[in-house]
């Protein structure tokens, strides 16, 4: 895997540091878990936005609720 320089502040190293050793991982690893995280929480925070603005058009908003009713119909018809 290539790697790459990237400048922390001493402080934030410190953290990432005692992190690491609390994990029992690397400090590569505390880092890459803490990116998984944040993209999470971001797509999240974007879909939840979304729905919000769909929210706000009540046609949209109907569109959206009828298509759910047909879902969940179908999701009860017992078939896999």
């Amino acid at each position: 895997m290539a790697s790459q320089l990237v400048r922390i502040s001493e402080a934030d190293h410190a953290a990432l540091s005692e992190l690491s050793k609390q994990l029992g991982t690397s400090m590569s690893g505390v880092l890459s878990e803490a990116i998984r995280l944040m993209r999470n929480r971001e797509l999240l925070r974007r879909t939840n936005e979304a729905y919000a603005a769909l929210r706000r058009n009540p046609k949209a908003w109907q569109e959206e609720k009828k298509e759910r009713a047909q879902w969940e119909s179908a999701l009860r018809d017992g078939m896999e």
